[in-house]
């Protein structure tokens, strides 16, 4: 179609895309208004879209006919109708404020999900300077094969650097009948390093670096909970956690987990993990007995205490005798708050007491504070 043709369908579109949107009769057939009017043009791309393009400036205010507005002539009704079928607001989905850290953080909705194949953050990403009141200098194991054989002078200040990262695989895997509702499939990946980078004397080594793979599905399960919780997911993960280190400071096991998370408005936010781990050969086992040391489950409890402040308590259990686990309390406070746009930095303080801090400590207990910078949610 030439350019004048498709000028003539455009501005023959114009006093439809102005018109109001009156309601009638049920059974009423009239002429389509608004972006109808151009979705009615499906035979000539062209011409559909400079109509969207005319429409979209009458909504903005602008003149229809692309003039600017000294130039333009005086509009007869300053109030324009406003059309009854506007399409709905655009969200930002993962990152949209108006839904609670759970549905952004798992994408629970449709409004809150941002697509799949895109890389968003998991656990913190953290560079911190640890402090602690002990340091495995020769670490040991239940299997002859993995107990070291020379202590190393490590000092107990240190840095700890962790990196998380994930990415949706697929959604909508059982969920495709529900409007709002998305399940999801996750892989996910976190590394976290011990750096010796206080220690001169051993030309400052990483004392230990431990990587986690895992896959991760989960589905949206609403319930209305007492005192005003709600159960908002439930889900099933595939976990490798190993250190690449070989014999005798190789440690490595496989899990399976399910979880759930509850939420109390976007103040406070429940999640629970419970898990078994996969068995492997007595003779190739590097750290038997791990579940006894690390537990077999996780509840974590964090309260929002404004915009800039969260605090968040995660306890570990054995889930038999004797009561072996851990605890870590953190706190975590947003930088550059006052600025036009919200930072995602944050300072972030930790205090942990127990075993599996790293898991060349699986069967060590250990008491680390740690201080240090965090981002969260990009």
């Amino acid at each position: 179609m030439s350019r004048i043709s498709t000028l003539l369908l455009s501005r023959l579109a114009l006093p439809l895309l102005l018109a109001p949107a009156w309601p009638g009769p049920a059974h009423a057939t009239g002429p389509a208004t608004g972006w109808q009017a151009c979705a009615a043009l499906a035979g000539d791309d062209a011409a559909r879209l400079a109509c969207f393009d005319q429409w979209a400036r009458h909504q903005s205010g602008a003149p229809a006919d692309g003039r600017d507005e000294a130039t333009a002539p005086p509009a007869a009704a300053a109030a324009a109708p406003v059309l009854a079928d506007l399409p709905a607001p655009t969200s930002d989905g993962c990152r949209d404020g108006p839904y609670t850290t759970l549905s952004r953080f798992w994408e629970l909705e449709a409004g809150s999900d941002c697509g799949t194949l895109r890389f968003r953050g998991y656990r913190p990403l953290t560079v911190s300077i640890v402090d602690a009141n002990t340091v495995n200098r020769q670490p040991t194991s239940d299997n002859p094969l993995n107990v070291a054989g020379t202590p190393v002078a490590y000092k107990r200040t240190e840095m700890r650097v962790q990196l998380s990262v994930r990415t949706k695989l697929a959604r909508g895997l059982l969920t495709t009948g529900e409007m709002s509702a998305r399940d999801s499939l996750w892989a996910g990946y976190t590394q976290q390093s011990y750096w010796q980078l206080f220690s001169p004397g051993i030309s400052r080594p990483f004392r230990n670096t431990d990587h986690e793979p895992e896959l991760v599905y989960v589905y949206p399960t609403t319930a209305d909970l007492p005192w005003g919780w709600r159960l908002r997911y439930s889900g099933i993960g595939l976990v490798h956690q190993s250190n690449g280190q070989s014999l005798p400071l190789s440690r490595s096991w496989n899990r399976v987990y399910l979880m759930t998370g509850l939420e109390r408005g976007d103040d406070w936010r429940l999640t629970a993990r419970v898990w078994q781990r996969i068995h492997e050969n007595a003779a190739s086992d590097d750290n038997p007995h791990i579940s006894d040391y690390i537990g077999r489950s996780e509840l974590m409890l964090a309260w929002n205490a404004n915009a800039d402040n969260t605090l968040a308590l995660t306890l570990r259990h054995a889930l038999r005798s004797p009561a072996r686990g851990s605890l870590r309390l953190e706190w975590t406070h947003r930088l550059g708050s006052g600025l036009a746009s919200r930072s995602n930095l944050r300072l972030h303080t930790a205090l942990f007491s127990g075993y599996g801090d790293s898991l060349i400590d699986y069967n060590r207990r250990r008491t680390v504070f740690s201080l240090g910078l965090t981002l969260l949610d990009f």
